[in-house]
């Protein structure tokens, strides 16, 4: 009879320790979309990270880098914000529109996804 007794209680304990841990762990929330997806121009001359809103690039299934690629294609030209890091008005360095930039399908060689781990601005918010 201890012996059960005290089966019972370590088992008791057991559940016990595990409960934080078990509220710990929830379904993963779907994150939205980020506002701005940032991407490397690839060209002869130069590469530049540029800025393009979720709005322009379109609700496509494939990654950001083939709906951009796409969108090139069809229009032949966008009109795109290159970014750079700059330090904000509290001195914490972010990704910030510097220009706009005029980019041509025929002078790229390639177009990379860009990832910072500095928090990025829109383009409306830079004025």
């Amino acid at each position: 009879m201890n012996i059960s007794y005290r089966r019972r209680a370590l088992s008791g304990f057991a559940v016990l320790a595990l409960l934080p841990l078990a509220a710990a762990v929830r379904p993963a929330r779907a994150q939205a979309p980020a506002p701005i997806q940032l991407f490397k121009l690839v060209s002869p001359k130069d590469e530049i990270i540029v800025g393009v809103e979720a709005a322009q690039l379109g609700t496509g299934s494939g990654p950001g880098v083939q709906r951009l690629a796409e969108l090139l294609a069809a229009k032949g030209q966008l009109t795109l914000w290159q970014y750079a890091s700059q330090k904000d008005a509290g001195g914490a360095l972010i990704q910030a529109p510097l220009r706009q930039v005029a980019v041509f399908k025929s002078e790229l060689l390639r177009i990379e996804p860009y990832t910072t781990p500095l928090a990025v601005k829109a383009p409306a918010a830079a004025k």
